[in-house]
């Protein structure tokens, strides 16, 4: 069980470096609260536009890796608790 902690708590901290990479790496689509109310500057037109091509897939494979991170945590929680440490 021990390994398996192990393994689980690794793939964690792959997981949240790939999270806050996916983050980080997709375009904003507005300047802040202002922009998403409806007062950027952009000249688009408010804050909400549609993601296309590749800033849906980004935002799509983020959402999965928070899933499966979330996942992995119950998952270590589970076993921590039933090995008791």
């Amino acid at each position: 069980m021990q390994n398996a902690k192990n393994v689980l708590t690794i793939v964690q901290i792959a997981l949240a470096i790939l999270v806050i990479l996916g983050i980080l790496l997709q375009t904003p689509s507005a300047s802040g609260l202002g922009g998403t109310i409806g007062g950027g500057s952009d000249g688009g037109g408010g804050g909400y536009r549609r993601r296309r091509g590749v800033e849906r897939t980004m935002l799509r494979s983020t959402a999965v890796l928070i899933a499966v991170f979330v996942v992995v945590s119950g998952a270590i929680a589970f076993i921590s608790a039933r090995i008791g440490s």
